[in-house]
């Protein structure tokens, strides 16, 4: 099958700019409760405002990764239904707020994020932890190992980047539960930036370590949010590993609800974005990748990348928004 065939049999390319919509008015909801020290409220408002802008979208669309199961989560929960319901039946992984305590304290990397791909097509993942490993584009196949050491990995990266490993920067989150991993990149004289919040972001990070200054993403995070950032790696060709953490009899229930038959398989991001995909993230504060958004007396600026799996394309959208009345 030729590119024009994939296209073609994939997802209509009018999505690819009708999506950033839906991300911009995420974004510019949550922005206005910058450093209000509410979670919550920023998550709700980014969650309306989302939802609203999603049923507008002429697609079938089922939300497989949400804001949780129906029962906790009162919109954008696992299985609702959005769209016009005229047009392509469609999978969508979302995260309206990722990083709530980072918009909280308008702190960087706060973003909106949306991946949408063909009926089937991304994981249905339990809300649970997963062990994950990332690096972006222009890599040989299989160069990271999830099960090999840390040390083993960021060598491997290096050799390929043809640089020292102490050129190396990994992102990892600072929890405490990963001391022995920071301690175990230290040893090998790569540096590490620690985040509070947002691995998505972490994972996108990888995608333009020129710009991010990040090489490989170690460590682990919630399971939905690494389904969200393999839909990233996919449209731009950057390699993932990842699984779940199912380490009580509960969880291990809930996985096999969610048709997961297997605890201890490893997930590419192949395996957790088939198809065409398309992605989408709008910064709500400023990033090393995006910046935030920003107001103005009489515009409202954003700054969108917008990615696409069977073309690769790459869009990063700068928009001034005057019209303030659709926010």
């Amino acid at each position: 099958m030729n590119m024009a065939q994939n296209i073609a049999a994939g997802l209509d390319r009018i999505l690819t700019m009708e999506v950033v919509r839906v991300t911009e008015r995420a974004a510019v909801a949550a922005a206005r409760l910058r450093g209000r020290g509410d979670e919550k409220a920023a998550d709700q408002v980014a969650v309306d405002a989302m939802r609203q802008e999603l049923n507008r979208l002429a697609i079938k669309g089922t939300v497989v990764i949400g804001e949780g199961e129906r029962d906790e989560a009162p919109m954008l929960y696992i299985g609702e239904e959005v769209g016009t319901g005229k047009g392509p039946a469609v999978d969508i992984a979302l995260d309206p707020l990722e990083g709530t305590t980072i918009c909280a304290k308008n702190l960087p990397n706060a973003l909106a994020v949306i991946a949408i791909a063909e009926k089937g097509s991304l994981l249905f993942a339990p809300d649970v932890y997963m062990d994950k490993i990332a690096i972006g584009p222009g890599y040989p196949d299989s160069l990271i190992d999830i099960d090999a050491p840390p040390a083993e990995n960021i060598a491997n990266l290096a050799k390929a980047k043809g640089v020292a490993v102490s050129d190396i920067t990994a992102c990892i989150l600072d929890r405490p539960r990963h001391a022995k991993l920071i301690d175990a990149v230290r040893a090998t004289g790569a540096a590490i930036r620690l985040i509070g919040d947002g691995d998505v972001a972490g994972v996108i990070h990888t995608t333009d370590p020129e710009e991010t200054g990040i090489d490989i993403y170690l460590g682990t995070g919630g399971a939905p949010e690494g389904v969200l950032a393999a839909a990233a790696l996919r449209c731009t060709g950057g390699q993932m590993q990842g699984r779940l953490i199912l380490d009580t009899p509960e969880k291990m229930a809930r996985a096999e609800k969610m048709g997961i038959s297997d605890p201890k398989r490893v997930y590419r991001a192949q395996d957790m974005a088939r198809g065409d995909v398309l992605f989408a993230a709008t910064g709500v504060t400023d990033g090393n990748l995006l910046g935030g958004v920003k107001f103005g007396r009489t515009f409202i600026t954003t700054h969108t990348i917008v990615l696409r799996s069977s073309s690769r394309t790459v869009r990063e959208i700068k928009a001034r928004h005057q019209d303030l009345e659709k926010f």
